[in-house]
């Protein structure tokens, strides 16, 4: 199994920055996505930013140019550095992370969660 481990979120005030982190650990051969979602109180789960190995990070159009999606590939860890924050992105952020155990079989691996509070 693959683990997701997050880390970062907390309460910041409106135009705060915060940075996530997730590291993956397993049985891992692979990696070719990873990303944050996030999912806010009463709505669906949405996409934020993902990189795919070799690929140019996409990012929704509500965090294009404040967040910044990068990974550490030797590590398996992906960031999310998350400036100008605003009450609009308090949600709860999970990494999710795409690729194939050592068997080659393929995995789509959520995290927990990590909570973050924007509020004055």
């Amino acid at each position: 199994q693959v683990q997701l481990v997050e880390s970062g979120g907390d309460l910041v005030h409106p135009g705060g920055s915060l940075r996530l982190s997730c590291a993956a650990s397993g049985s891992i051969f692979s990696i070719h996505t990873m990303g944050w979602y996030r999912q806010a109180a009463g709505r669906e789960r949405e996409m934020v930013a993902i990189i795919v190995t070799g690929g140019t990070p996409v990012y929704s159009d509500s965090v294009k140019g404040r967040f910044t999606i990068s990974r550490d590939n030797a590590k398996n860890t992906v960031y999310l550095q998350m400036n100008s924050l605003r009450p609009e992105d308090t949600a709860v952020y999970y990494c999710n992370t795409i690729g194939a155990y050592r068997t080659y079989v393929p995995f789509n691996a959520w995290g927990r969660g990590t909570r973050v509070t924007v509020s004055s």
